[in-house]
């Protein structure tokens, strides 16, 4: 059996260019691959935290013979504004509480950006009642789809 003995010469320069370069190639994949994949993330949390859909939703109520639309403006994460459609005077004059409880309900969401423990007067309880029952199912319509 012979052996044939083969010696590799390593200058300690090229050694160590070449483990710096391996080590930078490191660093560089792994911030290339957290970059990318942390972005990932941000726009899956943005989707997710998204509370509703853009647009006007309406539901309506029957004052009388009469049917009124209560009209909720929203964007993704806000209750922009309630308001009162095809509100008729008649409507109105036979209705006198429906308005200003409205403004009042409405004042209160847009503030707190929900419906819970919103307060109103003993006045027009039945009143609030009735319309935040209507901004209920409105919402209810604008929810966003997971």
């Amino acid at each position: 059996m012979s052996s044939k003995t083969k010696i590799i010469v390593l200058r300690k320069r090229e050694v160590l260019y070449t483990s710096l370069f391996a080590v930078l190639g490191i660093i560089i994949l792994c911030l290339l691959f957290f970059m990318f994949s942390s972005g990932k993330e941000k726009t899956g949390d943005a989707q997710a935290s998204a509370l509703y859909r853009a647009g006007v939703y309406t539901s309506s109520i029957q004052l009388g013979e009469q049917t009124v639309d209560v009209e909720v403006a929203v964007d993704s994460n806000h209750i922009n504004s309630i308001t009162l459609v095809n509100l008729d005077d008649t409507v109105s004059a036979m209705y006198p509480l429906v308005q200003p409880a409205l403004d009042e309900l409405s004042q209160q969401i847009c503030e707190a950006q929900s419906l819970d423990n919103i307060s109103y007067s003993a006045d027009s309880q039945y009143t609030s009642m009735v319309l935040l029952d209507a901004i209920r199912s409105a919402l209810s319509k604008a929810e966003a789809a997971d």
